[in-house]
């Protein structure tokens, strides 16, 4: 891993958050600096405001790095995503079950050779910074060293991971399955090689309840009590098939969520992916016990599965933390400006309110920090954060610019950026303080 010792600034326009904009006017949780000026060292901005009232803190050995027509922000944050499933994005026809059979077990049983997890690992890692994403919360495979290819290229590139090894020990082919006892004793084994070692987070990491037994759930949740600061990562009620295999695995469970609350896998740092399918029984639960919510609609709309109701999850009443993610394989993109453009479509049709480009930001940065409890190292632009930072291109392609000169407001800026975004509008991406990413120049 990248230990910098050195000083470096970039100076350009930027934004972050003050406030959460689902609470405030947008515009009041919005912060924007026009000509602004982001100084880092050790890995960490030690000052960010106006360049005309900072630049004399630059001295003769600053490297000074400048981004003009640019827009500069947190790095992104994907609360979702399946890093050996990369190489089965965008396969044809299924829904969410004969998905997984037809593609990607197959795909993930490839895992058990190190050599291409080390490979898929290092193209993953760099299609997420050309992406302008500096941290996720990332599914391995079955197979332990999956896990370690992946965590060694991050400590390399000195990006903020959450990562775990996939649980499965029935309902799924015999080269992917464990059991309750060896994931237990693979689990424990790389959490104790990598969680908290540099920015590398440990994320305990049952498939979900169709291919886990009773005995691996409650191992898993013995687990995630066992070790300060572990994340749990999970699907629910994505599909409707799903939710009848389970009903019919766990009759003796009052809802999907309910066998996960049985054995211990909510809670604070628990992150659930999709939940489309929800009561408001559900969301109350997610709320009083802290669990996050991942919001992956460019997964949902390809595979068919429904539309996350992000409003009433985000009810003032009982508001559930909620995250953008990507879910690449079933997802389309990595790109989260894609994934907000798409969230915003989904916001619509599932009726309950229009998502701002700035709401959008926020789930894709701020919001997604305090989602995962790590808002007080990333997520924002301010003094004593992570220096992980995403500088963007309005103007990136020739539609983008010609939409971009009429915009009259910030946030109409943002939201063509988003709609119209991709990795193409990502100028560059910087992670603990160093540029990781440099879009090539025509």
């Amino acid at each position: 891993m990248p230990h910098p010792h050195d000083r470096r600034a970039i100076r350009g326009s930027y934004i972050t958050f003050r406030a959460n904009p689902f609470d405030v006017p947008a515009h009041d949780a919005l912060v924007y600096e026009e000509d602004g000026l982001i100084i880092m060292e050790h890995g960490r901005i030690t000052h960010c405001g106006a360049y005309a009232s900072l630049h004399g803190l630059l001295g003769d050995n600053t490297p000074l790095t400048h981004y003009p027509d640019s827009l500069i922000s947190a790095g992104f944050i994907d609360a979702h995503v399946h890093y050996p499933q990369i190489s089965a994005i965008a396969s044809w026809g299924e829904q969410l079950l004969p998905w997984l059979e037809q593609y990607i077990f197959p795909t993930e049983a490839e895992f058990s050779n190190k050599d291409v997890a080390r490979q898929t690992a290092r193209f993953f890692l760099s299609e997420l910074l050309r992406n302008g994403t500096t941290t996720a919360a990332v599914y391995c495979t079955v197979h332990p060293q999956s896990v370690d290819a992946f965590f060694e290229e991050s400590a390399r590139l000195g990006t903020r991971m959450i990562a775990g090894k996939v649980l499965m020990d029935r309902n799924c082919p015999p080269n992917l399955r464990d059991t309750a006892q060896s994931g237990y004793d693979q689990s424990k084994d790389l959490i104790s090689r990598w969680h908290g070692k540099d920015r590398q987070l440990y994320a305990v990491t049952p498939r979900f309840a169709i291919t886990s037994t009773p005995e691996q759930l409650e191992l898993a949740g013995d687990l995630l009590r066992s070790t300060p600061g572990l994340y749990m990562q999970t699907h629910l009620a994505e599909n409707l098939d799903e939710m009848a295999a389970v009903r019919s695995l766990f009759p003796n469970h009052a809802s999907y969520l309910d066998v996960y609350a049985k054995a211990g896998l909510d809670g604070p740092r628990a992150i659930f992916g999709h939940g489309i399918h929800m009561t408001e029984h559900d969301f109350a639960h997610c709320h009083h016990s802290g669990c996050t919510l991942a919001h992956c609609p460019t997964s949902n709309l390809f595979l068919g599965s429904g539309s996350f109701r992000l409003f009433e999850a985000l009810n003032p009443a009982r508001p559930v933390h909620v995250a953008l993610g990507t879910d690449v394989g079933a997802g389309t993109s990595l790109s989260l400006l894609a994934t907000m453009g798409e969230a915003y479509k989904v916001s619509l049709m599932a009726g309950d309110a229009r998502l701002s480009a700035i709401q959008a930001l926020w789930l894709a940065t701020a919001g997604a920090a305090r989602a995962l409890h790590l808002h007080e190292q990333i997520g924002r632009i301010a003094p004593g954060m992570e220096a992980d930072l995403c500088v963007m291109d309005p103007a990136a392609t020739p539609l983008m610019a010609q939409r971009t000169a009429r915009c009259t407001s910030l946030s109409e800026r943002l939201f063509a950026l988003m709609v119209l975004g991709d990795d193409r509008a990502i100028r560059a991406t910087w992670a603990n303080g160093r540029p990781v990413y440099e879009k090539p120049l025509d």
